[in-house]
């Protein structure tokens, strides 16, 4: 076990430092959307979402 751990140590560390960025990644994306962030660029026209993630509140002037 010692020895393959030691064949491997280049491997397991450059897993390890992958799987802590995926991570902060993740953990980065959650925060955004806990405080109403989000990625959207605003071209709503040619998403499939467009109805669920803006508010649109309908305009005061126009009747």
């Amino acid at each position: 076990m010692l020895n393959w751990i030691s064949a491997n140590i280049g491997t397991i560390v450059i897993s390890l430092i992958l799987l802590a960025i995926v991570g902060l990644i993740i953990r980065s994306l959650l925060r955004q959307k806990q405080q109403g962030k989000s990625s959207c660029g605003c071209n709503c026209a040619h998403c499939a979402m467009h109805g669920s993630c803006h508010s649109h509140a309908p305009s005061q002037g126009k009747q």
